[in-house]
């Protein structure tokens, strides 16, 4: 079965690094660690092929800072999430 992911992060220069599972959680991982980044909104939309529904959908976004966690919602057979 096939997860879609779209989210929308707060700033640009994120990348899309691969996913995980942990504790039957689907773990969309990304990354922000440039110094400088464009203060706009942008969506990226991901895909992850996996054999089994997820409990969650989680997006998982590394920045220098540290990072965060948060949940993605199911709609029309798609995850949505945006960066808090």
């Amino acid at each position: 079965m096939k997860v879609v992911l779209e989210v929308t992060f707060r700033m640009g220069g994120v990348n899309f690094r691969g996913t995980r599972w942990e504790d039957g959680n689907l773990v969309f991982e990304f990354e922000r660690l440039g110094d400088a980044f464009i203060q706009v909104l942008s969506n990226q939309k991901v895909e992850a092929e996996v054999e089994e529904p997820p409990k969650k959908v989680l997006v998982e976004l590394k920045t220098k800072e540290g990072g965060k966690v948060f949940e993605a919602f199911e709609r029309d057979g798609r995850y949505l999430a945006a960066e808090p």
